[in-house]
């Protein structure tokens, strides 16, 4: 993973927008989902990210052309569990499939946050996984980074249906991911626990958050 140097984010006008990042199973939908209940607008990168590899997305005819037609579905759709096995065993090919699916993503992201403002929306969240290395960070007012023991999070993962093996690989594929994000975040928030703990936690953030940037989101500036 390639992360640029950290910045400082920019200011994002009358919306608090909020980033969400954090290694795979730590409950950054949860986090989401907890927000949204807030009336924050919810933009899942991942989601798009699935929408940009649908059949007849340019991403897509991308993608077989670099991993080749064993990746396709009859129905012509992408085998995501296939080229998952690839991915998550090999770095360069990760790196790979993230240099056709992020500039594809991008712009979406960003028209939903351009809808956002004009409805206007007093809060944003763009959740994330590759939030950082995507230069998304600097859409958002703040990043906060989910984070959970590596118990809970493989236990999470479980849970969702993967199989041990896979688990063991996507978490071996994230590496270091939760060191490298920490000097970018604003704020850390461990899931480990009950979820009504995690709740209160994500409570207090959004009311600090929103007590930092509270004067600039009421002026509209």
């Amino acid at each position: 993973m390639s992360f640029p140097p950290p910045r400082p984010v920019r200011p994002a006008g009358p919306t608090l927008r909020i980033g969400l990042t954090g290694p795979i199973g730590c409950g950054k939908t949860a986090v989401a989902g907890w927000l949204g209940a807030r009336g924050a607008v919810l933009i899942d990168a991942d989601a798009i990210a699935r929408e940009v590899t649908q059949p007849g997305e340019p991403s897509l005819v991308r993608i077989f052309e670099r991993f080749g037609n064993a990746m396709r579905l009859p129905d012509g759709s992408l085998d995501r569990k296939a080229l998952g096995r690839i991915v998550f065993d090999d770095p360069a090919a990760l790196r790979d499939l993230e240099a056709i699916v992020h500039p594809a993503v991008r712009p979406r992201i960003e028209r939903e946050l351009a809808a956002a403002a004009q409805a206007p929306a007093r809060i944003v969240v763009i959740e994330a996984i590759r939030l950082v290395e995507g230069g998304l960070d600097q859409l958002a007012d703040e990043v906060w980074l989910v984070t959970c023991h590596p118990t809970t999070q493989r236990a999470r993962l479980l849970g969702r249906g993967t199989s041990p093996d896979e688990a063991d690989q996507r978490i071996a594929a994230q590496g270091d991911l939760l060191d490298q994000l920490r000097p970018y975040a604003t704020r850390i928030l461990d899931t480990t626990g009950q979820p009504v703990d995690t709740r209160r936690r994500v409570e207090d953030a959004l009311a600090a958050a929103l007590l930092k940037h509270g004067k600039r989101i009421a002026a509209g500036t």
